[in-house]
């Protein structure tokens, strides 16, 4: 069998590195098991739903900056992110970009197949690099024929994907600044390893659809209440639970639904 290969996503381009066993030994599954897999939605697949997709699962380096999804482009991978982070964003008509969604571990890119979609208006770029396991979307497709309970796992994860989605355009018409930020903080902190994020000004304004004086209140409000800690380039999360009660009614409810339709979000930390 060939051995199992490391490909780098970088700027949208795949390139073959070396492989990573010698070619006459057997290729270790990707996902040998479940506890190994961080990515929240494998993690919860019943295991004979993961035997399905487990061959074919390549580990990628997803490098910041990459489209692993573009705009009205046919989709031909999946990606399931072990770590990192992607953001969903749309081009308005007067050539603006606005953040619709964020993907870490919880999820995958991009769910449209699920729905038996071939494309989607919307863009998806890495924003903190990390890796996903890569899969090809005519696999996935035949993985669902094949599998009922895979078929509904997956579109419990699409419901959860829709209610965030919802939450964050109520948010955005109803909530402060200040407000969206908190969130914003919480939905990443959900996803990633630690409390500190590498991010300027100009991409919070750019993910929150905020002009960047605006933005540069809202952190600075935040920090005064001793939520955050800010130098430059770098947030570090200072006080979690403070985050939440600034957020209020625009953080919990599709974190919730998303615990009980697929499983836990976050480790304990």
């Amino acid at each position: 069998m060939p051995a199992l290969r490391a490909l780098r996503v970088s700027g949208g381009r795949l390139n073959a590195m070396d492989a990573l066993v010698p070619q006459d030994s057997p290729p270790p599954s990707v996902a040998a098991a479940a506890p190994t897999v961080q990515n929240r939605l494998l993690r919860a697949l019943a295991p004979d739903d993961l035997d399905l997709l487990r061959p074919h699962l390549e580990s990628v380096p997803l490098d910041a900056g990459a489209h692993i999804v573009a705009a009205n482009a046919p989709i031909t991978q999946i990606y399931f992110l072990e770590s990192g982070l992607a953001s969903v964003s749309l081009t308005t008509a007067e050539g603006g970009r606005l953040e619709v969604a964020i993907v870490g571990r919880d999820g995958l890119v991009s769910p449209a197949l699920i729905l038996g979609v071939d494309r989607t208006p919307f863009d998806t770029e890495v924003r903190v690099p990390g890796h996903a396991l890569r899969l090809g979307a005519d696999t996935l497709r035949n993985a669902m024929v094949r599998s009922e309970t895979l078929r509904a796992h997956l579109l419990r994860y699409v419901q959860a994907v829709t209610l965030w989605t919802s939450q964050t355009a109520l948010s955005n018409r109803r909530h402060k600044t200040e407000e969206r930020l908190a969130r914003w903080l919480l939905l990443v902190h959900d996803r990633l390893d630690g409390d500190e994020l590498a991010i300027t000004h100009e991409t919070l304004s750019t993910m929150l659809g905020v002009h960047r004086p605006g933005v540069t209140v809202a952190v600075h409000e935040l920090e005064s209440g001793g939520m955050i800690a800010t130098k430059r380039g770098l947030i570090t999360i200072l006080d979690r639970d403070k985050l939440v009660n600034l957020a209020g009614t625009s953080y919990g409810f599709a974190e919730s639904e998303y615990e009980r339709l697929v499983g836990p979000l976050r480790d304990t930390r």
